[in-house]
Parts: C-alpha cells; structure tokens; sequence
C-alpha cells in the first residue's frame, strides 16, 4: 500500500510498504513575509522513518521545522548541507547527490538529478537540487523544485505515483520550477499511473493578496486540465492542504 498526506507547498509524508517518509518539511506559518494563507488540519508530524530534503532553499530546508522532529530521525540531504543539520542536533544524516542510493526501512532511495538552482541564499552552501525515486513494492517519484528536462523519461519506469511542483509562492515563477502546463508535460516523459500535484496554493508574500491571485488559486485545476490533453491515462486526485491519497493498486 502507498498513502500520502499533502501538508501544504513541497512537504508531503509517505507511506510506502512498511515505512514513513517525509519530504521538504515546512512545517510552520511562513518564512518572512511570506505567509502560510492555506493551512492543513494540523502541521505536527509523526515520528517517520527518514526526513527526504530535496534542495537547500529555506522553503525546503527549513531548519525551525526540522526541530520540531526528534533527532534520533536519519535525514538524507544535499551534498554539502549536512553541517547545517547536523548543527541542529541530528546525527543520521546522509548527504547525497544524483546517482547516489540507499535503503531505508527496506525501501531503496535514488537520488535522481533535478534542473534547479539549490544553491542557499544569500550565503549559504552551494548544494545540488535532486529529487528522489523510492522503489518498494510500488515506485515513487518525488521532484522536489525543478524544470523540466529530457532526463526525466529515463529517472524510472513503471511508476505508481509522481509527486509534481506545480506552481511557487509568488505572483511570478523563475525558470527552474514547473508549472501546470511543463508538469503536465512532464507526465508524457515520466509516464506515472497517478499523479499529485504540490508546492501550489500554500505560500503567498503579505500585501500581494489581490496580485495574479489565480496563481494561488487556480494552478491545481489548471494541472488537471492541461494533463487531461497531455496524459489523460494519468489518474490525478484533487488534493488541498491536509488531504490523504492513496495510490490504487496495480492492474492484475
């Protein structure tokens, strides 16, 4: 059995065979002036088997969160990262980088590549962005932040679920980030029997409540709409802020 919960932007909690995942945890109301405008039912999180982080912006690695989690918890992070969590306390920690590979509660975690700048700002390490394929009895794709690229058709084949960035926390989105129309595309090249769309509809910066609102509000339908062209084999649940999904099982 695959279940997820969406608790909002990137983080995501997984269950996949016996083991419990969480990725890019953000797990508090904003960071600066942007702030959390759509919360999930709660945002305190379970002990889980393995802390998956992605990239080193601080909408991904967030330190706050990450001690709200006990410390005995193994964190994979980005090349180059590790001393930052390590400094909160953690002593599990494995830094990858693309290519690289473990096993975690019997499921195998690869590192795959991600188009990103993961660098973190404005004086932080220089870290890679990566996304994760996790393989038990069902294969799962996390993207993490990325555009989209060619490589994608290769990252895994045979995949249950394909965990897809959708959009930002801005009225505006930079090159490295997909939005509804290239993360429908990239279904075409990751060819995954479900899909959930994340990091959409979460975060806004305060005094921009009015500006490209439709940004916030409409990149889930939009997704939806646009891989109903693209990939219409593709099942996609409509997912807010706290809701569960659990992936079908496999044809017989």
């Amino acid at each position: 059995m695959t279940r997820l919960r969406w608790f909002g932007h990137a983080t995501v909690r997984l269950e996949l065979d016996a083991a419990q995942f969480l990725f890019d945890p953000f797990l508090v109301g904003g960071i600066g002036p942007v702030r959390r405008r759509r919360k999930s039912p709660d945002l305190e999180v379970a002990p889980v088997d393995a802390v998956l982080v992605s990239h080193a912006h601080q909408d991904h690695l967030h330190l706050g969160s990450l001690r709200q989690l006990d410390r005995s918890t193994t964190l994979v992070v980005p090349r180059n990262t590790g001393r930052l969590v390590r400094a909160q306390g953690f002593e599990d920690v494995h830094e990858v980088d693309a290519g690289d590979e473990l096993t975690i509660g019997g499921v195998r975690v690869r590192t795959v590549p991600a188009a990103h700048d993961g660098r973190r700002m404005p004086f932080g390490p220089a870290a890679p962005a990566v996304g994760y394929v996790l393989e038990g009895n069902e294969r799962v794709y996390f993207a993490g932040d990325t555009d989209l690229f060619p490589g994608m058709a290769d990252l895994a084949s045979d995949l249950d679920l394909a965990i897809l960035p959708i959009g930002g926390w801005g009225p505006t989105l930079r090159s490295g980030h997909l939005d509804p129309t290239t993360a429908a595309s990239a279904l075409r090249l990751l060819r995954p029997r479900s899909a959930v769309a994340v990091h959409w509809g979460t975060l806004w910066p305060l005094g921009m409540g009015r500006v490209r609102r439709h940004r916030f509000d409409d990149s889930g339908d939009r997704f939806i709409k646009e891989a109903q062209v693209t990939a219409p084999d593709v099942r996609i649940p409509v997912l807010l802020p706290g809701d569960s999904f659990e992936v079908p099982p496999r044809p017989a």
